[in-house]
């Protein structure tokens, strides 16, 4: 792992940094590259513009580690409501969630019964929810949540971390449950024994993945894929191993950041293959930005220039 993107993955979880950086300016200027506001309306909003160009979105209300039960049952309420004002809209958005921000480290059956709350709504609505992937040590935890879901919602996804050494196993695991996996590389600091910490190692684990899910999802079985990454190398990897399989555009969905790549976006969607835009929102941004610069570093040079710009 580069030294910088270490930094940056450590500095996520400073709340001494947080509190020195969420109120300068330049910060904020910096985040609304990635983020079109804080408050649900300005998601919405973004949401729609994103339809008019035939692109569907995913909305994530930004949080995680949540240590009250009454808070977790606020978040679970938004995201009901982020439900209903989608239909009312008439958006094709998807809603992400992280389970500690709706109570992980409270209460596993607790979280179970929010989660459930919402696949209902969802799926009353043709909706999907998506369980994002913290660090390594939930991951259990967010598996066993995914199954009991899944049991009885087939509109819930899951994220696996490619970088994680016990990912080739989970995915066996889950296949025989025709689940919907989101495929990432990862994005938390991990130890050598549980993650690949090397760029082009957790390249590789990321294309060896994607592929051993592209042959399930020709071999059938209702398994479906969605690959959340910005990187050109590893879309045009797919792209052509999907090719080669003999896989038709539309057989997988490619996730990219709101922000990220737009043009590649367009590119993507004009030529017939599946693109949603995941669109974050809400004021706990910094751990959640700081990750994303750690995921390319070369996103500080435009933190910079906000920086010695104001």
């Amino acid at each position: 792992m580069g030294l910088t993107r270490e930094i940056l993955l450590k500095g996520s979880k400073s709340k001494w940094l947080s509190r020195q950086l969420t109120g300068r300016r330049f910060t904020q200027r910096a985040v609304q590259r990635f983020l079109p506001g804080e408050d649900l309306d300005s998601a919405l909003h973004a949401a729609a513009a994103l339809g008019e160009r035939g692109i569907p979105t995913i909305l994530t209300l930004l949080g995680e580690d949540v240590s009250d039960g009454e808070v977790a049952e606020g978040v679970a309420a938004h995201f009901l409501q982020t439900l209903d004002r989608v239909s009312e809209r008439g958006l094709d958005a998807d809603i992400s969630l992280k389970p500690t921000h709706l109570g992980l480290d409270l209460d596993l059956d607790g979280t179970y019964t929010r989660m459930k709350r919402l696949a209902e709504r969802a799926g009353a609505l043709g909706r999907t929810v998506a369980i994002d992937m913290e660090d390594s040590s939930y991951v259990d935890r967010t598996l066993d949540l995914y199954r009991r879901l899944r049991a009885e919602h087939p509109n819930v996804a899951v994220c696996l971390q490619a970088y994680l050494h016990r990912t080739a196993r989970d995915i066996e695991d889950l296949a025989p449950l025709a689940p919907v996996i989101r495929l990432v590389k990862g994005a938390y600091t991990e130890p050598r024994d549980i993650a690949f910490r090397r760029r082009r190692d957790m390249d590789a684990a990321f294309l060896e993945h994607a592929d051993t899910l592209l042959r399930k999802v020709g071999e059938g079985g209702g398994l479906r894929v969605l690959f959340g990454t910005h990187d050109p190398k590893m879309i045009e990897a797919v792209q052509a191993r999907a090719a080669e399989l003999g896989l038709p555009r539309n057989a997988f969905e490619i996730q990219l950041l709101f922000g990220i790549q737009r043009q590649l976006q367009l590119k993507l969607a004009d030529e017939g293959y599946r693109v949603r835009v995941l669109i974050s929102y809400g004021d706990s941004w910094f751990p959640w930005y700081m990750r994303r610069l750690a995921e390319r570093p070369a996103n500080i040079w435009f933190l910079l220039r906000n920086l010695f710009g104001e």
